[in-house]
């Protein structure tokens, strides 16, 4: 039975901390009027609130796909793009075909060069929201539709220790692995006694077992980033992520040539085309897709690319109300190389009011939600939070 595309509407949804992401902010990182402030080791800027865009999309007969990408700031630009452009190039489409649907739409700015950025972000959102609605009407999760479910759980690693100290983040992660967690990573912005010592504080407190990673948050210079790593190794580091600038792909690739730890890289991206070009230079060792900036139809390119070239994937988790996270779990659990998945317990754990469904993380583990599309929807109160520009 044929359908169509009916409608497209784009929303933000808001949710209050308790603390930053990463953590209460230091001394001269004071908010300003809009609720950013800008974390003075990475020089850059984060929301005190979680936010990201939704996106609702239903069909002639009734069937409704929500998507879900980075609102973090400016929202208004990925909601503009959506509305004014997207929306109507998508309405009256077929949305068994997903993948066309998000090659056409990539097609219509490729000539401008916008092939990044907030312009691939608003195209994740209407990619997920059209799987979801293809895995609705036929009555499959998604991962099934992308081939297959691979494996009946994904080992998560807890992600960012938001303590004001060396100790307290310490306790903080053993916590976690008293809950069956053995894979942790902490963010080097907010290491105030350096990386190295952040590891030997870790490694004593998790044991000998436990693996530990660091974000290194895009911060270094070539030369930096292998001293830092460096510094790392003898408490044996999982692997280093995002060791250096985006735009230095040369240095990425003296990185992985003169370390011994995994490089880890990949959130950033948009496209396949970004993974080629550092495929190409750097001996990288982990892709790290995040949905949020790709969408299901470009996640899956990575890792398929991945797949080929025989590097891991470990995807990046996602900030937000959880609906591009269920769609990462969906899209992992159809892929052969994926190891294991990002767990942002400061936003996963207190957000999940927000979706119905049984996606669920614990005791180290993923479970995918049983139901057909992504399995998951926005509960009542999330619902209640949306807001149009």
């Amino acid at each position: 039975m044929s359908d169509r595309v009916r409608s497209v509407e784009a929303f933000t949804l808001t949710i209050p901390r308790d603390t930053p992401y990463l953590g209460a902010s230091r001394p001269g990182e004071e908010p300003n009027a809009k609720g950013y402030l800008v974390r003075r080791s990475n020089k850059t800027v984060y929301p005190t609130f979680d936010r990201s865009i939704l996106v609702r999309i239903e069909t002639q007969n009734g069937v409704v796909g929500w998507g879900e990408t980075y609102g973090i700031v400016a929202p208004g630009a990925v909601l503009a793009l959506i509305e004014d452009l997207l929306a109507d190039f998508t309405i009256g489409r077929d949305p068994l075909d997903p993948a066309v649907i998000h090659d056409d739409l990539y097609d219509l700015m490729r000539v401008r060069g916008y092939t990044g950025g907030f312009y691939l972000d608003a195209l994740a959102a209407i990619d997920i929201a059209l799987w979801d609605i293809a895995g609705r009407i036929a009555g499959l999760p998604i991962a099934r539709m992308l081939g297959g479910k691979r494996r009946d759980s994904l080992p998560a690693y807890v992600s960012g220790l938001p303590e004001a100290t060396r100790e307290k983040r310490a306790d903080m992660a053993r916590h976690w692995q008293d809950k069956g967690f053995d894979s942790f990573k902490f963010a080097s912005p907010v290491a105030d006694d350096g990386v190295a010592a952040e590891m030997e504080t870790l490694r004593e407190a998790l044991g000998a077992t436990a693996r530990i990673a660091c974000d290194m948050h895009w911060n270094h210079t070539a030369r930096e980033a292998i001293g830092l790593i460096g510094a790392m190794e003898p408490y044996g580091l999982w692997f280093a992520e995002a060791p250096v600038r985006t735009e230095d792909i040369g240095g990425l690739g003296w990185v992985a040539s003169n370390v011994t730890s995994a490089i880890a890289v990949g959130e950033e991206w948009r496209t396949v085309f970004d993974m080629q070009l550092r495929l190409e230079r750097a001996n990288i060792a982990i892709v790290q897709p995040e949905m949020g900036h790709k969408g299901i139809t470009e996640f899956m390119r990575i890792g398929q690319l991945a797949h080929v070239h025989h590097l891991e994937v470990i995807p990046h988790a996602t900030i937000g109300g959880g609906i591009f996270l269920a769609a990462s779990l969906q899209a992992s659990f159809a892929l052969p190389t994926v190891t294991a998945h990002e767990f942002q317990h400061s936003i996963f754990e207190p957000n999940r009011r927000l979706l119905k469904g049984d996606m669920d993380c614990r005791e180290g583990y993923y479970r995918l939600a049983n139901a057909p599309g992504l399995g998951v929807e926005p509960s009542e109160e999330a619902l209640s939070l949306l807001k149009r520009r």
